[in-house]
């Protein structure tokens, strides 16, 4: 009891994994790590868009649009306030993407 309540549960753990991946440029074991996690019932929101928004990353530079478009679309539904960073933002393969979806959803609320 006590310091296994601080102790970060499966699904965050699976999302950090997966974060290092990306960053190793281990694209596929990093997709598989952010889909367990999101699988496995991430807590917060946020954690929850980081994935989606990390996976459409992925999807993007694999060339598919469809499954990348899905992602920002899942980010957006959890948090239609979310936005790209500057620097992701300007990314000339899911920066296009990312705006497009972003238009839709934004019709789609009015």
């Amino acid at each position: 009891m006590g310091l296994d309540k601080l102790a970060p549960r499966k699904a965050e753990q699976e999302l950090s994994a997966g974060l290092k991946n990306y960053e190793n440029g281990h694209y596929q074991m990093a997709a598989k790590y952010l889909q367990n996690a999101l699988n496995n019932g991430l807590t917060f929101k946020s954690d929850q868009v980081t994935a989606h928004k990390y996976l459409a990353f992925i999807d993007c530079v694999s060339e598919r649009e469809k499954q990348c478009r899905e992602q920002f679309k899942r980010a957006l539904e959890i948090n239609p306030g979310f936005e790209l960073s500057a620097a992701e933002a300007g990314h000339p393969i899911w920066g296009p993407v990312f705006r497009k979806v972003q238009a839709e959803q934004s019709q789609q609320k009015r």
